[in-house]
C-alpha cells in the first residue's frame, strides 16, 4: 500500500511538475507579443456627431468579433471561460483559440492540429466529396459549407449563418448613418447595412472608395482568406476603426495619380502585368483607434489595401491604408532590434524608421498592381492558384514593393530623406525579422520564400559570427528576378510553378533557426498585441 501511495504521489508530482512546465512556456509565449498600448484618440475637430459615429463603429466592430471566434474555432467565450490560467488565457485571446499562429501547433493539452478548413467546412469532409458536390455556391467567399440532416453537403451564406450577430452590426450602422452629418460617409454606412444583409459587396466597396471628406473610417465585413488553408476560398471578419492623418494624407495621395506609371515600372514582360488600375485609387495615412476579429489576431498588418473585387479595382482603383502607429511601433520593437541583432555592423546605420515606413506605402501600392486576370482564360488569379493565391500575392507586395519604393529614392521622388541603400538593408532587416512568422500563415510563407530567395542569390550571406551582409546589387536583381517570375505565375494561373515555387523556398533553414535562438535569447518580440486606454 505504502509503495502505491508513493507511485501515486510521485505522478500527481508529475503531473503537476509538467501544467507548471506548460504554463511557464505559455508565458514565454505570450512574451513574443510586446504589448501596445493604443491610447484614447485626439478627437480636436471632430464633432460630437463624429464621436458618437466613432463610439458606434467600435461597438460594431465588438460584434465582428464575435463572428470570427465562431469562423475560427467555436464558441469563443466559453472557451476562454474554461481557462484559469492567465497566460493561458491571454495567449488563447491573442490567436483566437489554442493553435499558435506562429508554428500552428497547439499550445493547450487536449487539441489536435488546427482544421484546414477552420470552421468553414465539415471537420469530417473529403476532398473527392467536395469536388464531386454540384453546388453554385460552394466556392463563393461568403458561404459556410455544412452537414444537411441526411449527412449530404449544403452551402450556408454567411448572413443566414451570423443572422442574429449580423442584425445588431447593422443597428450600429444604421445608427452611425442617422448620427453622420457627412453624406459620402452615410451612403457608404447604408450600402455596407446592404452588404452584410446580401454578402454582396460590389456597391458598399464602390461607396467606400467615393467616401473621401471624412476624417474617420470603418473597415467591416469578411475581408480576408488566409485562415481557409483548405481551398483558400472563405473570408473572416475583420473590422478596423481608424483616425485619417489629414496632412500625411495629403503628402501620400500625390502617388495615386501615378498608379498607371509604377504599373508600366513594374519587371518582366508587359504582358504579365496588363491590368489597368482605376483612376480613383488613393492612400490614406491613419491611426489605427481598434480592430477585432481577423484583422486582431496574431501578426498585425500595418497597411491595406482594398478592395479585392477586381471589377471595382478596374472601374475605379483601390484604397492603401497606411497605419501611422503600428507602422511606428513595429519599427522600434521589432525591426529596429533585430537589425542590431543580426547585421554585420557596417550596414546598422541603414537600418532606417523613414525608409520602413515608405517600405509599407509601396507594399500595399503593389497589390494594386499587376494582374488580376489571368491572359490565358482560366479566371482571376485567385481561382486559378487557389489555396497557393495568398502567399504568392504576398511575396509579390513585398518584392515588388520594395523594387518600386528603391527606384524612387535613387530618383529622389520621395520628400523623405534615405537613400536606396536604406530601403534594401531596412527590407532584409525585415524579410529576416518575418521569417519569425512562421509557415503557418501566408504572410510568414511568404517572406521564408523571400528569405531563401535572398540567401541562395547570395544577396545575403549568413555569416560564422551569426550576423548578416548584404550585397546591395545582387539584392536589388534578386527582387527584379523573382518578382518577374511570380507576376508570370500569377499571369499564367500557373499552379505548377507556385508549388514549384513553395517547395523549394517556402522551408524554415538552419540559418532561420538559429537566427531565432538569437532573438528569442535577446528578449525581441515576434511581433506586438493592442491594449487601449
Amino acid at each position: 500500500m505504502k509503495n502505491i501511495t508513493v507511485v501515486v504521489l510521485s505522478l500527481l508530482t508529475m503531473v503537476a511538475v509538467s501544467c507548471s512546465q506548460n504554463r511557464a512556456d505559455v508565458g514565454r509565449l505570450v512574451e513574443n507579443y510586446a504589448q501596445v498600448t493604443i491610447p484614447a484618440p485626439d478627437l480636436t475637430g471632430i464633432t460630437d456627431n463624429g464621436k458618437e459615429v466613432l463610439r458606434l463603429y467600435r461597438m460594431a466592430a465588438d460584434e465582428v468579433d464575435k463572428i470570427y471566434w465562431q469562423q475560427y474555432f467555436g464558441d469563443g467565450e466559453a472557451f476562454l471561460g474554461s481557462l484559469s490560467d492567465p497566460s493561458e488565457k491571454l495567449y488563447a485571446g491573442i490567436n483566437y483559440g489554442p493553435w499558435d499562429r506562429i508554428d500552428g501547433k497547439p499550445f493547450l493539452p487536449g487539441y489536435g492540429s488546427k482544421p484546414a478548413g477552420a470552421c468553414f467546412y465539415p471537420a469530417d469532409m473529403t476532398a473527392e466529396e467536395f469536388l464531386s458536390w454540384n453546388d453554385a455556391d460552394k466556392n463563393s467567399p461568403y458561404t459556410l459549407v455544412q452537414r444537411t440532416s441526411d449527412g449530404g453537403l449544403k452551402s450556408v451564406w454567411y448572413h443566414d449563418a451570423y443572422a442574429e450577430t449580423i442584425s445588431k452590426i447593422e443597428e450600429y450602422l444604421k445608427r452611425a448613418a442617422d448620427v453622420t452629418i457627412k453624406e459620402s460617409v452615410r451612403n457608404y454606412l447604408l450600402e455596407l447595412v446592404e452588404g452584410l444583409k446580401t454578402d454582396d459587396y460590389y456597391n458598399s466597396n464602390k461607396a467606400w472608395l467615393e467616401m473621401t471628406d471624412s476624417k474617420m473610417d470603418l473597415v467591416l465585413g469578411p475581408i480576408e482568406a488566409v485562415d481557409d488553408a483548405l481551398y483558400g476560398t472563405k473570408a473572416s471578419y475583420g473590422a478596423y476603426v481608424l483616425l485619417k492623418n489629414l496632412q500625411r494624407t495629403e503628402e501620400l495621395n500625390a502617388l495615386s495619380a501615378r498608379m498607371p506609371e509604377l504599373q508600366e515600372m513594374l519587371p518582366g514582360n508587359p504582358a504579365n502585368h496588363s491590368f489597368v488600375p482605376g483612376a480613383q485609387s488613393d492612400i490614406f495615412s491613419c491611426n489605427v483607434l481598434y480592430c477585432s476579429g481577423y484583422t486582431n489576431a496574431g501578426f498585425k498588418v500595418i497597411g491595406i489595401n482594398f478592395p479585392y473585387d477586381a471589377r471595382v479595382q478596374e472601374e475605379l482603383g483601390t484604397r492603401t491604408i497606411i497605419f501611422d502607429n503600428v507602422i511606428r511601433e513595429k519599427f522600434n520593437r521589432t525591426v529596429h532590434p533585430v537589425g542590431n541583432a543580426l547585421l554585420e555592423e557596417a550596414y546598422l546605420p541603414h537600418v532606417d524608421a523613414s525608409a520602413f515606413y515608405w517600405l509599407i506605402v509601396f507594399r500595399e501600392i503593389a497589390k494594386g498592381l499587376g494582374v488580376k486576370e489571368t491572359v490565358n482564360g482560366k479566371g482571376t488569379v485567385t481561382e486559378a492558384l487557389g489555396n497557393e493565391a495568398l502567399a504568392m500575392e504576398k511575396a509579390k507586395s513585398n518584392v515588388l514593393g520594395t523594387w518600386l519604393c528603391a527606384q524612387e529614392a535613387e530618383a529622389y521622388n520621395i520628400s523623405a530623406l534615405f537613400q536606396k541603400e536604406d530601403v534594401l538593408t531596412t527590407f532584409v532587416t525585415n524579410t529576416i525579422r518575418s521569417t519569425r512568422f512562421g509557415a503557418a500563415d501566408p504572410t510568414g510563407i511568404a517572406n521564408i520564400i523571400v528569405y531563401n530567395y535572398l540567401l541562395e542569390s547570395k544577396s545575403i550571406t549568413w555569416n560564422p559570427s551569426g550576423r548578416y551582409s548584404i550585397d546591395y546589387d545582387k539584392t536589388w536583381k534578386a527582387l527584379e528576378t523573382l518578382g518577374a517570375r511570380i507576376l508570370e505565375i500569377q499571369a499564367h494561373g500557373d499552379v505548377e510553378g507556385a508549388n514549384a515555387l513553395l517547395t523549394k523556398y517556402g522551408v524554415v533553414g538552419p540559418e532561420s533557426l538559429s537566427d531565432k535562438r538569437v532573438l528569442e535569447s535577446a528578449g525581441i518580440p515576434v511581433d506586438i498585441r493592442f491594449s487601449y486606454e
